[in-house]
């Protein structure tokens, strides 16, 4: 009889809950957080407000699996809902990991936060790209709430939160725990986030706020500086932050600490908070990183990022008419541990007989002693190329003339969690991570780089299939299924090549139905013949690597 009443009532919900059509999109709705938050500096709490769009999924339009899409950090709300889909683009067919998800009946429910007035005093603006992660986290609880009222059947949320999005998240999920709210979600994904603070080179923190607050002065990049710097959650993030090494001025170097230090006030009173929660309880929590799992550094230590010197045109000097005028920057990576080097010499000069010096700025720093600097340590990667958008041909200049295009932003025992381990280069041991199960490329990618073999990382958790077996992680990334589920056709993707491996494929009831060995490596296929099901694949190399997961055969 409860069998019955139970059907009778989930029909009658389905009936009372018309279905979209299928692959059709929702307007762009505002949400407000339930919880206000006030963060430091601060005179009121805020009510935050953020804005979300469902993407239905292509079978029955039916809100039933939904998938949420946290975004990560965005100054300025320069990423729209639109773009944060498009970022889901992957592999060099430029498939989109929400399509493939839609196709497979899942709805993806994409959070964004943007800048808008807080409806506590009508007067404050506020930055949700940048804003205090905590505020961002109690909008996405109601958008939990919310969705969860919404959605139809039994089926669990799966959350995906890359950069600060997973902060976000995780802090939304625990807090729900800890208050005696239900999350209703079965999955956590972690894409490339700073769960022990994330690297901005500071020799390059002190060249931006230089030009903006000291000499030459230039308000334009002020947007920039305040967004990528001074926000809230650049404060919380940013491992080392400029702010803890000047004086009163704001500008000039205090000379009292050179060692990393976050922003006082922020960075500490964050990551405790954050530590103290821990990680959600009632989920299968996983990460992907775009750091280096076997120590591939980006640069050297102290290396220069750039010595270059700009040609600044003429400038007007009465009564001696115009005089020619250049800039000499050079900026350095952190150092190895214990040294202590200039990080960042600018002098702007000009020429009158000679050249000399119409302002100029220094600045050192020193690695701990336990580990070589943040910036080329193993990581997701920022690009410095974002900063050349064609409409300065001073940065455009300054783009060209570096030496690395990239500098390490996400370590990669940042996006592990492993605080056991204090240099920032040791290769991690996924054991001493407290996810389920990590994804980790041999080499370093930039930020948020989707690629084949963490899209197949991702959509085997999706789909439960993770048998969650500790393997090798080295063999867990070189070794990838293209395509799972698979028709009559197993393809491997490997970036290493394996001679003389066994590869066995059994069913449920441990009945073989392939076995053989073969090499793997780059693209191989190979075709299967079995009944529709599920199955065992298992690899296993000579060198004692094994992999095991479940493969599903349509």
């Amino acid at each position: 009889m409860k069998k019955i009443t139970f059907l009778l009532i989930t029909l009658l919900t389905i009936n009372l809950i018309p279905a979209q059509t299928p692959g059709s999109e929702s307007a762009i709705t505002s949400i407000d957080a339930a919880i206000p938050y006030q963060g430091f500096g601060e005179a009121i709490a805020h009510i935050g407000t953020g804005e979300y769009k469902i993407y239905y999924d292509n079978i029955d339009g039916v809100l039933d699996q939904p998938i949420f899409f946290v975004d990560g950090f965005d100054p300025n709300d320069t990423r729209t809902i639109g773009n944060m889909y498009n970022l889901l683009d992957f592999g060099n067919s430029n498939e989109n990991l929400a399509d493939v998800l839609r196709n497979e009946g899942f709805d993806i429910v994409v959070l964004n936060f943007p800048t808008y007035v807080s409806s506590s005093d009508n007067t404050t603006e506020i930055n949700g790209g940048a804003d205090f992660i905590q505020r961002n986290a109690f909008i996405f609880t109601n958008l939990i709430n919310t969705i969860n009222t919404m959605k139809v059947g039994m089926e669990q949320n799966v959350i995906i939160g890359p950069s600060m999005g997973g902060l976000i998240s995780r802090y939304a999920l625990r807090y729900m725990e800890q208050n005696a709210m239900t999350h209703d979600t079965r999955l956590y994904i972690s894409f490339d986030s700073p769960h022990l603070g994330a690297n901005i080179p500071i020799g390059i923190q002190y060249l931006f706020n230089y030009v903006v607050n000291g000499d030459p002065g230039i308000p334009e990049a002020r947007p920039l500086v305040d967004g990528l710097l001074n926000s809230a959650a650049a404060q919380q993030m940013l491992i080392d932050h400029y702010s803890s090494h000047v004086d009163a001025s704001g500008i000039e170097q205090d000379n009292t600490v050179h060692t990393p230090k976050g922003a006082a006030n922020y960075r500490n009173e964050f990551q405790a908070e954050l530590d103290a929660m821990g990680f959600p309880q009632n989920t299968r929590n996983v990460t992907i990183t775009n750091g280096s799992g076997i120590g591939a550094m980006t640069g050297t230590p102290g290396m220069a990022l750039i010595n270059h010197t700009f040609d600044t045109g003429p400038m007007s000097l009465p009564p001696f008419g115009d005089i020619n005028t250049r800039v000499i920057l050079n900026i350095n990576f952190a150092p190895i541990a214990s040294q202590n080097i200039k990080v960042i010499d600018l002098a702007g000069q000009a020429n009158f007989i000679t050249w000399f010096d119409v302002f100029s700025f220094k600045a050192n720093a020193e690695s701990t002693s336990f580990s070589d600097g943040l910036d080329s340590a193993p990581g997701g990667q920022f690009d410095l190329n974002v900063f050349d958008d064609n409409t300065n041909p001073l940065l455009t200049e300054f783009v060209q003339n570096l030496n690395s295009q990239y500098f390490n932003f996400i370590p990669t025992l940042s996006g592990l969690a492993i605080s056991n381990e204090t240099n920032w280069y040791a290769n991690p041991n996924t054991n001493d991570s407290p996810f389920d199960n990590a994804y980790l490329p041999s080499d370093n990618e930039p930020h948020l780089t989707l690629t084949d073999g963490n899209v197949a990382f991702a959509l085997e958790e999706i789909r439960g299939e993770s048998l969650s077996i500790n393997t090798n992680y080295i063999v867990k990334n070189e070794i990838r299924l293209k395509q799972n589920p698979i028709q009559e056709q197993v393809t491997f993707l490997s970036n290493k090549r394996f001679e003389n491996a066994n590869v066995s494929i059994s069913d449920m009831t441990g009945k073989v139905v392939f076995n053989k060995n073969m090499s793997i490596a780059n693209h191989t296929a190979f075709p299967v013949y079995a009944n529709s099901g599920l199955y065992i694949l298992k690899i296993q190399t000579k060198d004692n690597y094994s992999l095991t997961k479940k493969l599903i055969i349509k």
